[in-house]
Parts: structure tokens; C-alpha cells; sequence
């Protein structure tokens, strides 16, 4: 009998009866790739160009009946699971050496009710596909703000953007999913349905299975925003912090705005001079009415003497893709991050001392602020571990030539060991790179047992373990 060797993490070659492999594409409605397939490079490609693994097989999913299909022979061949939905995760766990990829990207639906205020959403969607539909009735979503994200890892991680202050979290909005676990079974997540399944999808990542559908609740939001950047020369760095601190404390939960240290890119309204000399830009937005929102900036647009303000109405669609040419596709990328409760003098001195020691021109320091309605939402409420007001640190290093890899990975893992003592402990799962499994249980917190435990429920094998991983709470370690 003829069969196709195919290499899983950790356990050799698994023989794949040759029958059961021609009739995987009979049973489905998208495609199934193998490496010798025209598209299989195309469909490999994921956002952070540092990951290049080979799956052995890809199914692109057309819809829940090919998501089940695929894994139930993941599961009745031993095979190792991925999951891609934007592909967009920093630590590109969309893609495995051998096993099968199930590819989501197809499944690009987007479906408003307008009446309702709510959206259907499949899991392929990126951001960009959600805003362009909800916003077609001055609806939202409160999601991220790199465009090309994909809506189902935002989701899982517990996602924040420009809306979180006045809308909360995205996982907040969600009001059910539909699932297919770890079996081959589709169910329903609701606070009525499996809603300890619910509780830990909302933060927990994909860790329980693979969410088909989403359904969210809509909010009033644009279609114009006030949104921009205002630029500061860096040398006024610490006094800027300083009073953004002050002026965030005192902002409405319409008004959030952002810090980004890096060194200046091209754009158009920055003088030349200006060009590749580290700067520190506030990224704000304010989701209200466009006057009031003038009334909310003010504060913050007054501090300093900056170099360029660019405040002013945008169409939100549009604000949520100011950030994509400077984050598209194709870079190498590698990211540290911690919480920490207060921006401190310590904490700005640090900051400020990395950005001198910045290793490539495209390589960042992002501290953002999840408060407001996100942060009245219980503790135990969600999966997601932290509610208490906050700002998140993202080393951001970002280059293109490999040779440049040691000294961009050193550079953001020196600042993250330097950060440790003034940080709180938990960590956005989001931002956490793939070397970094030993620390999930510690980013969730008090909620790690509990997820644990719903773990072994619904994937007690650990079939979904190419992720911020939660092992089942039998303690089981799968494929190591």
C-alpha cells in the first residue's frame, strides 16, 4: 500500500493510508494543497517573515463542514494542527514543519444586521473586511489597529485598539461563536450555551477548538472620527511622558491616545531634516462627536513644541489602516511585552534609554493604555487576565536582513529583563513571541486553572497546542 510521509513536531514520520488521503478532497468544499500544488507557497505566507515552516498538507476551509472534516483526519492520521486565520500572529503559530495547516482565509464573511446592531463574522476576516461592513451603517466592532489583522486572533486574545476605552475589549462584544472541537464537533458558545467554553474563548486563545463564526454586538462609532499623529522631537521625551500621563488621566473614555518612539520615517508631513531621527509620536483618537473630541484633545495636543500635528477628522475606516504601511507584510519581526500599572519616571527612563540603542529603522517601542470600559468588567468575567487600568509595552523590533537578527531579538529581550521588576506580571497574549511557553500561566493569572480544567474538557489530547498554549489540566504535555 502506497502512503505519504509527512514530518510532525516531535514525532518522526506518520504513514498516511494513500485511500484515506485521495478521499480528503472529495469531502470538501475548498481545496486541499500539498507542497508540489501551484498555490502552496501563496498559502504558506504568513505577516511575520521570520517563520518558514513547510506543512506537509493545507485544507483552505470553505466553510464548518471542512474545518470539521480536517479534523477529524488530523485527528484519526496523529497528525499535528495549525490554524490560520490572518496569519498575522507574531509568533506564527499558523504554520507547522509537516502535519496539516487548516487554512480559515477563505472564509472572509462579514454580515450586518442593522437593526439588531450586531455581526456574524467567519473566522478569515481581517479587520479591514469587519470595518468595511459595519461601517457602511456607522457601526463598529472595537478591534486593533492594523488593518490586516485578522478578527478571529484579536478575538481570542482579547483584543484592543482605539475603541476599548469607551466599548471594551473585543472580546467584550462577542456574543457567541460557533465551535468545532477538538472531536470533529460543532457547537455554541454563548453565555447560554457551553458558557464555560464561552468564558474561555474570550482571552483564552485557540486553545478549545476552532471558531468558525462570530457573532458581536455592534456600537454607534463614525463614520468620521477626530484621529492623527502629533510628533515630538525626542529630546522632550521624558518631559512629554510625563504630561501625557497627566492628560490621559484626566481624558474621557471616548479619547485614547498612544505613544510610538522610533526613529521618523518619510512621511510627507514631516520636514526632511526629520527623516530617520528618533521622534515620539502620540497616536490619538476619539471615537465621540467630532467637536467633543476637538474639547478631549486639546490637553494632549498642548504639550511640547511638537514637530507636526496631523489631528483631524478622518474617516475610521481610513485611521484604521494609517498604521498598515508601516506594518505590512514581509519583515522580520520579533516582540517582547509586559503590563505594567503606571507609566513611572523608571519606567520612562528605561523606555528612553532603548530608543537611543534602537538597532534598525524600523524597530519601535508601543506603549499603549486598556482602561475605561474594559477595565470595569470583572476579573474572573472573561478569560482575559487583566482589568485593572493599564499600560501594555510592546518592544516592537521589526528589520529585513537576517544577518540583522541577533542584534534585534538582543535588543528587545535586554529592555523586556530590564522592565521585569517595574511590570505586573500578566501579559498580553497577543503580543507574546513563540519562545515564550513558559510564561503563560503567569500572564493569565488567577485564570489559568480554570482554563486548564475547561482545557481538558473540550481538547484533552492538546490537539490545539500550537499557541499560547494552556495544557489540559491532567497535566498531559502532547508531542514535546
Amino acid at each position: 500500500m502506497t502512503s505519504l510521509n509527512l514530518t510532525t513536531l516531535g514525532a518522526g514520520k506518520i504513514a498516511i493510508d494513500a485511500a484515506a488521503l485521495e478521499a480528503l478532497p472529495a469531502g470538501l468544499r475548498g481545496s486541499l494543497l500539498r507542497e508540489d500544488d501551484d498555490a502552496y507557497e501563496e498559502a504558506r505566507v504568513i505577516w511575520n517573515a521570520m517563520i518558514d515552516r513547510k506543512p506537509g498538507l493545507i485544507v483552505r476551509c470553505s466553510g464548518a463542514a471542512d474545518v470539521m472534516q480536517a479534523i477529524r483526519f488530523a485527528r484519526d492520521n496523529q497528525l499535528l494542527v495549525a490554524v490560520r486565520g490572518g496569519g498575522h500572529n507574531i509568533a506564527g503559530s499558523a504554520l507547522c514543519d509537516g502535519g496539516l495547516m487548516i487554512d480559515l482565509s477563505p472564509m472572509k464573511s462579514v454580515r450586518v444586521d442593522v437593526s439588531a446592531e450586531r455581526a456574524w463574522v467567519e473566522p478569515g476576516a481581517t479587520l479591514a473586511d469587519v470595518d468595511k461592513e459595519t461601517q457602511a451603517f456607522g457601526l463598529a466592532v472595537p478591534t486593533g489597529i492594523n488593518s490586516t489583522t485578522g478578527i478571529a486572533g484579536l478575538t481570542l486574545g482579547g483584543g484592543f485598539g482605539w475603541l476599548t476605552r469607551k466599548y471594551g475589549l473585543t472580546c467584550d462584544s462577542l456574543l457567541s461563536a460557533d465551535v468545532v472541537t477538538a472531536n470533529g464537533e460543532l457547537v455554541r458558545a454563548s453565555a447560554t450555551e457551553n458558557p464555560d467554553l464561552f468564558w474561555a474563548l474570550r482571552g483564552g486563545g485557540g486553545n478549545f477548538g476552532i471558531v468558525t463564526a462570530f457573532e458581536f454586538q455592534l456600537h454607534k462609532v463614525g463614520p468620521e472620527v477626530l484621529s492623527g499623529l502629533v510628533v515630538h522631537p525626542f529630546e522632550d521625551a521624558r518631559a512629554v511622558l510625563r504630561e501625557y500621563r497627566e492628560a490621559l488621566a484626566a481624558a474621557p473614555d471616548e479619547f485614547t491616545t498612544w505613544v510610538v518612539m522610533r526613529k521618523a520615517p518619510p512621511l510627507p508631513f514631516l520636514p526632511a531634516e526629520w527623516h530617520g531621527k528618533e521622534v515620539l509620536v502620540l497616536a490619538m483618537c476619539d471615537c465621540g462627536p467630532i467637536e467633543k473630541g476637538e474639547e478631549a484633545a486639546a490637553r494632549m495636543r498642548a504639550i511640547g513644541t511638537p514637530i507636526a500635528d496631523v489631528v483631524s477628522p478622518h474617516p475610521f475606516t481610513g485611521w484604521q489602516q494609517a498604521f498598515d504601511p508601516l506594518l505590512a507584510p514581509g519583515a522580520r519581526n520579533y516582540w517582547k511585552s509586559h503590563d505594567f500599572a503606571e507609566l513611572s519616571d523608571a519606567g520612562i527612563d528605561l523606555l528612553i534609554g532603548a530608543v537611543r540603542e534602537l538597532p534598525g529603522p524600523e524597530c519601535e517601542i508601543f506603549i499603549g493604555y486598556v482602561g475605561g470600559a474594559a477595565s470595569r468588567v470583572p476579573a474572573g468575567a472573561t478569560a482575559f487576565p487583566q482589568r485593572l487600568p493599564h499600560f501594555v509595552m510592546n518592544v516592537h523590533a521589526r528589520w529585513r536582513d537576517p544577518a540583522m537578527d541577533k542584534a534585534c531579538i538582543e535588543w528587545a529581550r535586554r529592555l523586556y529583563e530590564d522592565a521585569r521588576p517595574l511590570a505586573i506580571g500578566t501579559a498580553y497574549v497577543n503580543f507574546m513571541p513563540g519562545d515564550e511557553v513558559e510564561r503563560v500561566e503567569a500572564a493569565y493569572g488567577a485564570n489559568y486553572q480554570r482554563l486548564a480544567e475547561i482545557k481538558q474538557r473540550y481538547d484533552p489530547q492538546n490537539m490545539f497546542r500550537l499557541n499560547q498554549n494552556v495544557r489540559p489540566k491532567t497535566g498531559l504535555r502532547a508531542a514535546e
